[in-house]
């Protein structure tokens, strides 16, 4: 920061907005904002202003009776939630936030006020955790009702986050199948344990301790983007056909973005907003089956487990009640598994209480004390850790 009233210049390759003056841009920001939080908010959300939003979604779902497990003892049958069904005012609501907050962080990112940026980047990167979420329930056809909308909204968040749809909904769907058999289930596979070079481990334990979202970064490119083992997985069918011309048609994409605005102007529009993005996405993926017993199948001929045996092998996290749901309840996870054509927006209607949920910040303290290389490729049987 200079002298200059406390603010500084980003560089010049920045594009700047012609038509609006930096205290507009923040003023209007503030007034979003707090028109938002004009609502009755928990005070401690920081995610407030799309909480009213959130509020409104479940307005045509009031008819819905809420479904209990009795008590946690009877888990509810599949018949019993065929009424939480995926509505088009939810979804077109959540790919509103999706649209809104990503050209807003965009703006607001084009200011050379650093408070401004910054809000701009932390806007952006909600975006792009969002998109991931609802790119997860696009996959599921369970964002909208018609098969059409949730392919189209599924692309475009595909391309948000970078992942490209068909490879996230082929791949996922095998995870879904083999959810359990870590060796089989593609999203799993890299964890079953091994042995680890001191190098290795040293390094593995050094980027967990500091945040550094590596993990994140590999999940994506070595699940969604490694065409060869993607291969292996599901097969070269019609489906692995798809997947390449996918990923071809998003890389293209991203090199005319890149040719249009120009790499160094991408890093700084872009570049804080998606790492932050990567931390958070690190934290959902490896809370879901991570350090959870799985069993593996050393190529024997095995079969899937039924959805609601897959909550054994799955966790939990219960994050503050109104970022759950601007998040879809993607922390959920447990009954996820066992009713995957329940929208996430409806997840919480079903009264039951899993085995293995636990509060976010205690996972967070619990899991980032432990070694890397101890969460990542060991179980709490053999850590003592539950966690």
């Amino acid at each position: 920061m200079n002298g200059n009233h406390g603010r500084q210049a980003l560089p010049n390759m920045v594009l700047r907005p012609t038509h609006y003056k930096v205290h507009e841009m923040a003023q209007a920001g503030l007034n979003l904002w707090v028109g938002f939080c004009s609502y009755t908010l928990p005070s401690d959300i920081v995610m407030a202003p799309f909480f009213s939003a959130w509020q409104y979604s479940h307005l045509e779902d009031t008819s819905v009776t809420k479904l209990s497990g009795d008590q946690n003892k009877n888990i509810p049958a599949a018949r019993d939630v065929k009424a939480l069904k995926p509505t088009f005012a939810a979804g077109a609501l959540h790919t509103g936030v999706l649209i809104t907050t990503f050209v807003t962080g965009i703006w607001l990112s084009l200011s050379q006020s650093l408070p401004v940026y910054f809000f701009g980047q932390a806007l952006l990167a909600f975006s792009f955790l969002h998109a991931f979420v609802l790119l997860h329930e696009c996959g599921h056809n369970t964002l909208f009702p018609q098969r059409a909308l949730n392919r189209v909204v599924g692309h475009l968040s595909g391309f948000l986050t970078v992942i490209p749809f068909w490879n996230w909904q082929r791949v996922h769907a095998r995870h879904h199948r083999y959810t359990g058999w870590q060796d089989l289930d593609a999203t799993t596979a890299s964890l079953v344990p091994r042995p680890i070079a001191p190098w290795e481990r040293r390094a593995i334990d050094f980027v967990w301790r500091a945040w550094i979202p590596v993990f994140a970064l590999t999940y994506r490119i070595q699940n969604y983007w490694n065409l060869p083992r993607i291969a292996k997985f599901i097969g070269n069918g019609v489906s692995m056909r798809r997947i390449r011309i996918n990923t071809l048609i998003v890389l293209a994409g991203y090199g005319v973005i890149l040719l249009l605005v120009g790499p160094m102007q991408m890093a700084v529009l872009f570049g804080p907003a998606f790492l932050l993005h990567l931390i958070g996405q690190e934290a959902l993926i490896l809370s879901q089956h991570t350090h959870v017993p799985q069993r593996i199948s050393n190529g024997r001929d095995v079969q899937p487990f039924s959805r609601k045996e897959q909550a054994a092998y799955t966790r939990s996290i219960k994050l503050p009640t109104s970022v759950s749901a601007l998040l879809l309840h993607v922390d959920a996870h447990e009954l996820h598994h066992m009713y995957p054509s329940v929208p996430g927006y409806l997840l919480r209607r079903i009264h039951f209480m899993p085995d293995h949920e636990v509060n976010w910040w205690l996972w967070i303290k619990t899991a980032r004390g432990m070694r890397g290389t101890d969460f990542l490729f060991r179980n709490w049987n053999e850590t003592g850790v539950r966690v």
